[in-house]
């Protein structure tokens, strides 16, 4: 069983963590979050840490212990670097760009593919194969990459689609005459 749970989340310089009315706030220079706490795990800010300790020993009590100590790690580090998620567009055709607040993507369908753009979420396009997604909200930054993958996810024949830039493509050899 993993143990992620004791080791206590380190508050970098420039944040502010806060616990009240049951929500832990997080405040950064690139914005804030904010996570309402279980009555399972005690939740505890100790100098510049935070620590999270199950209230019992029962199984869910110890399965939200890693789970919350995740998340604040994961606000943490959201409000002071950020998170972001680069994506590659491969194919004959196939481009992005961002006009205004939605994302207009060529993907081979005989129509462009529109995605608008969600709060709190910042999207480029660097070149026009080439997609970054960005924000505070780890979860939201996952979210938003799946979705825009899921439009045209990667093919194994010639690689075509949208994929992850570390993400590799198992390729199939095809046909033979």
């Amino acid at each position: 069983m993993s143990r992620v749970g004791k080791y206590p989340v380190e508050i970098p310089a420039g944040v502010q963590v806060a616990i009240a009315g049951g929500k832990l706030t997080a405040k950064g220079k690139l914005g804030e979050l904010s996570l309402p706490l279980t009555d399972l795990v005690d939740t505890k800010i100790e100098g510049n840490r935070v620590s999270v300790s199950p209230k019992g020993g029962t199984r869910q009590a110890r399965m939200m212990w890693g789970t919350t100590r995740s998340h604040v790690a994961n606000m943490v580090k959201g409000v002071s670097a950020g998170f972001s998620r680069a994506m590659e567009i491969t194919g004959t055709g196939y481009r992005a760009a961002v006009q205004g607040n939605t994302l207009v993507m060529n993907l081979g369908y005989s129509h462009d593919v529109v995605y608008p753009i969600p709060a709190g979420i910042k999207i480029t396009c660097e070149r026009p194969t080439a997609v970054k997604v960005e924000g505070v909200d780890c979860r939201l930054v996952g979210q938003v990459a799946a979705e825009i993958r899921g439009f045209r996810a990667p093919e194994p024949y010639k690689g075509k689609g949208v994929r992850y830039a570390d993400e590799t493509i198992r390729r199939k050899e095809g046909k033979k005459k």
